[in-house]
């Protein structure tokens, strides 16, 4: 390729990636760098050809220059020196290099010719004066390379079946000059992530997933690189939080090795081995093999030519055996330790650099054996733990990383405490990173019982560091076996600074694990129900917390069932307000705090139920309560089933504080009073049952009706309680509705025709109002009447 007069070196690779197919072109001058990507045009990009686009087949791509004429820039040139100034555009920004890029077809166009379209990634040019050490002459560019990242997990057996399952992750490209390298990553933000810089010129570089190897006139040099971190975080979207965490992209380069060779020439990579070529210079070699002492001699014209035919260039091809990543981490894991008491970042930075070569590793599972990828994971978790102990200990700005890494090392709580905190040493002081892990591990449901001794040296530690955190820490699944009375120690001395509502719960829960009922009586007493119940809400696990997946109620949970029932349920509906417990949580909790009870639905349950339809608001939510709720009547009434505890509110509690419960219809007590004595036994489920069906909503009717047909259709005239109830259900009906609306409720098999004559007299309070030419609207009644004469007949 050509731009004018300068020869572009052009670096093509094809990657499999998300598109069907995707070209990433490379080009280089001697100080500049062109990244493309020749992607699928779309349907309507095809038919214009405003990119250049041709038909696919083998690509030629022309860049052209539409600057000044040779003969004109060679004018400029002998009187003048242009410097051109140094430029980097990145991603969109790069199409302002004004570099155009033809697609020329070299096939015949055919009906399933696929067209691209280009779209420019990167574009950086140089000044031969950035170059500090050598002449502008020795300023060029060398070593453009592109490096595929693919996606972790992807198999395959052969090379070639592998390369078209595999996901394209991430792509870098790497380019140097004599005296500094530069990285790039190229997925979905085109960025520079690492700048190298050599001690002295380089005359190659290749760059793998691991390490980038440098050549220099005399020896063979090893660079750290971040590929690892990048393409870590484009495959895991967990990546710094919480739960996951990797090095930084700009963590500092560092040199792991360097070795010398005399005149190195080539050098490139193939999968752990390194293969160099160098050459041996006359004077290397004259200087090499120079007697200590000169001779003296009349024969100095045959000295020299002897010297000169033994002097001849040799050429040496050497395959050098990169170091196992597992031995160069245990190295820098050694080294790392000499820094390790004075709690610098050099720590953080070596083990850093140990678990990026451990993560590059394991980016790469094809090339690795089954055993060789188990040990590998052990030290990836060995590093997330030793990082985590250096954020732990050491006062930095990314102290908090100490608890993902923590996390990802797999060390239970008790471990952790074991490898931070000293034994018998009373004067310790804990770092910010530590209490930051051990707050939000204990802050959360873990499936871990710390033991009497663990727990009170966490009591202990809280008690120092963070007093105000105590309250919550108690509250956790882990500290089941703190001592009690030293827990209510320490919560007097902080309720003496920041006193609350949840250190009281928190001090009325420890009470009755000591069984003082006195103390736990005047701890709540403090507050009044609606207070503690906020509280609750505040901390949910004083009434509850999750053990193996499972909601389990705490021994304050079990006490307020027996004790204050109307505080248990008032705590658990704002539990549910606050997002602290949805409906499947409660049913679990109140159907294991009762039980005793030999029911599949406690009274508490439902309680819970009605006292959450007066205060929720979501539509969703009330559905599900009111066919919870109706259910659950009618399942009692059919069952004759009383509710093993008393109701905490009467139909009429619950009239007056809840709006869709109605005033029960008239004709309802009416139809009722036909029933049978033994009902009365399940009168308070029967008339909240009645007070929702005459509530606001006509869902019900459209449910209730259909069914009701249907059963005085099979039981006929034995049961007239039925069919009398069927009558006044469609005469309130035919009331509430429009005509047309009800007679698409009834049956098409002539059950309510009976009722027809009887509707049309009920239907005449919804007669429409005259017109001004004395006639009515549309005569929906004389439809009904002759439905009613036709079946009558």
């Amino acid at each position: 390729m050509r731009s004018g007069c300068q020869l572009w070196k052009c670096h093509f690779r094809i990657l499999r990636s998300a598109f069907p197919a995707a070209l990433h072109v490379a080009i280089t001058t001697e100080l500049d760098v062109l990244i493309l990507k020749l992607e699928l045009a779309q349907p309507h990009a095809a038919r214009t050809e405003r990119r250049g686009a041709a038909p696919g087949g083998p690509l030629r791509a022309g860049v052209k220059d539409e600057g000044p004429s040779t003969h004109a820039l060679q004018l400029e040139l002998d009187e003048f020196i242009i410097c051109q100034k140094p430029v980097e555009l990145l991603g969109e920004e790069s199409a302002r290099c004004e570099i155009p890029v033809t697609l020329e077809s070299t096939e015949l166009p055919t009906e399933h010719t696929e067209r691209f379209q280009v779209r420019y990634l990167l574009f950086r040019c140089f000044t031969p004066d950035q170059s500090p050490f050598g002449f502008c002459e020795e300023t060029k560019l060398h070593s453009l390379q592109l490096l595929p990242v693919y996606r972790t997990g992807s198999s395959g057996t052969a090379q070639e079946e592998t390369e078209n399952k595999r996901e394209l992750l991430s792509l870098f490209c790497f380019f140097s000059l004599p005296h500094a390298g530069y990285l790039y990553s190229l997925g979905k933000s085109v960025e520079l992530i690492s700048t190298y810089q050599y001690s002295e010129k380089s005359e190659q570089a290749v760059l793998t997933r691991q390490f980038l190897h440098v050549i220099t006139s005399e020896s063979l040099q090893c660079f750290t690189v971040r590929c690892s971190a990048a393409a870590a975080r484009d495959e895991d979207p967990y990546i710094d939080t919480t739960v996951k965490a990797c090095p930084p992209v700009a963590l500092d380069v560092c040199t792991l090795r360097m070795q010398l060779f005399i005149g190195p020439r080539a050098i490139c990579h193939f999968k752990n081995h390194i293969i160099l070529l160098t050459k041996a210079d006359t004077e290397d070699i004259t200087e090499r093999r120079k007697p200590a002492r000169r001779m003296l001699s009349g024969k100095t014209d045959s000295i020299k030519s002897r010297t000169n035919s033994e002097s001849e260039p040799g050429w040496n091809l050497y395959i050098i055996n990169t170091v196992s990543t597992i031995q160069l981490y245990r190295e820098m894991v050694d080294y790392s330790r000499t820094y390790e008491n004075a709690r610098t970042e050099s720590c953080i930075h070596l083990l850093s650099e140990a678990h990026l070569l451990v993560r590059a590793a394991l980016m790469e599972p094809r090339f690795l054996r089954p055993d060789e990828e188990e040990e590998l994971l052990r030290a990836f978790r060995e590093s997330c733990a030793a990082l985590g102990d250096c954020y732990s200990r050491c006062d930095t700005k990314d102290y908090h990383l100490a608890l993902p890494y923590y996390r990802m090392s797999g060390l239970p709580v008790a471990e952790v405490l074991k490898r931070t905190v000293s034994e018998g040493d009373e004067t310790q002081t804990y770092e910010r990173g530590f209490m930051f892990y051990l707050t939000h591990s204990l802050n959360e449901d873990l499936n871990e019982e710390l033991t009497k001794e663990s727990a009170n040296k966490v009591l202990q530690i809280f008690c120092v560091a963070d007093p105000v955190q105590l309250p919550h820490i108690l509250c956790s699944p882990c500290m089941g076996n703190v001592c009690p009375s030293a827990a209510v120690r320490c919560l007097q001395q902080v309720e003496k600074v920041m006193p609350s509502v949840v250190l009281t719960l928190t001090k009325a829960s420890m009470a009755l694990r000591m069984g003082d009922l006195m103390m736990y009586e005047h701890e709540m007493d403090s507050y009044k129900e609606t207070v503690l119940a906020c509280g609750f809400a505040r901390q949910p696990r004083l009434l509850r917390q999750h053990q193996d997946g499972a909601v389990v109620p705490t021994e304050l949970a079990a006490h307020l069932k027996e004790t204050q029932p109307a505080l248990l349920v008032a705590a658990a509906v704002a539990l549910h307000e606050n997002s602290k417990m949805d409906l499947e949580e409660a049913d679990s909790f109140f159907k294991m705090l009762c039980s005793g009870s030999e029911r599949a639905v406690p009274q508490l349950l439902v309680d819970f139920w009605e006292a959450l339809l007066v205060v929720c608001s979501q539509e969703e939510t009330l559905q599900q309560l009111l066919l919870r709720l109706i259910s659950q009547y009618v399942w009692r009434i059919s069952k004759r089933q009383l509710p093993e505890t008393k109701p905490l509110k009467t139909t009429e509690d619950l009239i007056n504080s809840c709006n869709h419960f109605g005033l029960i219809f008239p004709w309802v007590t009416c139809i009722m009073s036909v029933g049978s004595p033994s009902d009365k036994d399940c009168h308070e489920d029967i008339s909240k049952l009645q007070s929702l069906l005459c509530g606001p909503s006509t869902v019900w009717w459209n449910k209730l009706l259909p069914e009701l047909c249907e059963r005085t259709r099979l039981a006929g005239s034995d049961c007239p309680a039925l069919i009398s109830s069927l009558q006044e259900t469609l005469s309130v009906v035919a009331v509430e509705l429009e005509l047309r609306d009800f007679l698409s409720l009834l049956p098409e098999d002539g059950t309510a025709a009976f009722f027809l004559p009887h509707l049309l007299h009920c239907s005449q309070k919804q007669l429409p109002p005259c017109n001004s030419e004395g006639l009515r609207g549309p005569n929906t009644r004389s439809g009904l009447r002759e439905k009613s004469e036709g079946n009558e007949q």
